[in-house]
């Protein structure tokens, strides 16, 4: 008999219940967030970029899309974000004055950048039928846009990162281009982070000391480095990264994906 309810009881569950939610990797700082329910985020979505030897084929084949969010303005984490939009219809998550400025000097298309997927730091949208929230994060950086022609530089607002908390599924915390601030350590106490994608490449971003010291400040159950070996002055390694979060005694478990791997949580 409680064999038979048990039975009932899956039966009546919804499917996203049962479904995982897909994390995939594409270099750099880009990734894709495949949802239970089967939508579709991409952040920071330069897909061809030099660390993603099927960057083209990737492109070509990135199929459905139902929000693109970009973290800053700079050309390596802009990426393919315009082609794909147009390419998908995809909506933009941003900060307003990002958003702008892409719209306005960078082709994002107009109709596709609303007051329903912008937002700013503090703030929390909710999206694709509840299924996602997503919340604005600050980071210590810079934030620039290209325009189309690749003549002039224009101002993108203030560097953020993402907390993104997927309903029967994980809240991934993307800092973007970043060094460890010591208000990572407030983001805990509003919602626990499963899974930090930290960036580690030194230079224009924390190198593995310091982002193992926002490892530490954020307590996520699992890290995954990024941002780290697309350029030769990109530094940091994941084996430096494994060394640090020892020696800062960061508990979370490190988890090092290769380019174009997809992993479930």
């Amino acid at each position: 008999m409680t064999r038979i309810f048990a039975i009932i009881f899956a039966l009546l569950l919804p499917v996203s219940a049962f479904a995982s939610t897909e994390l995939t990797w594409f270099g750099h700082s880009a990734f894709k967030v495949k949802t239970p329910e089967g939508k579709v985020l991409l952040i920071d979505p330069w897909i061809d970029n030099p660390a993603n030897k099927e960057g083209k084929k990737d492109l070509e084949n990135i199929g459905k899309v139902d929000l693109i969010l970009i973290t800053h303005g700079h050309f390596d984490h802009v990426g393919n974000a315009v082609e794909i939009a147009k390419k998908t219809g995809a909506k933009l998550v941003s900060t307003f004055d990002l958003g702008t400025s892409l719209v306005r000097y960078a082709g994002y298309p107009k109709n596709q950048a609303g007051y329903d997927t912008l937002g700013n730091f503090g703030g929390v949208i909710t999206v694709l039928g509840g299924e996602v929230k997503i919340a604005f994060v600050p980071a210590v950086h810079s934030s620039s846009v290209m325009s189309s022609d690749g003549k002039d530089i224009h101002m993108g607002g203030n560097p953020g990162g993402f907390l993104v908390m997927v309903k029967h599924g994980p809240t991934i915390y993307h800092t973007g281009d970043t060094d460890v601030f010591s208000d990572m350590s407030l983001i805990p106490g509003f919602h626990k982070v499963d899974i930090m994608l930290a960036c580690i490449g030194d230079h224009f971003t924390m190198g593995p000391d310091r982002a193992a010291m926002a490892v530490k400040l954020v307590k996520p159950e699992w890290v995954i480095p990024m941002h780290y070996g697309t350029f030769p002055i990109l530094t940091g390694t994941p084996k430096d990264f494994a060394a640090d979060l020892k020696a800062r005694h960061a508990k979370a478990k490190l988890r090092v994906m290769k380019v174009d791997e997809t992993i479930s949580f």
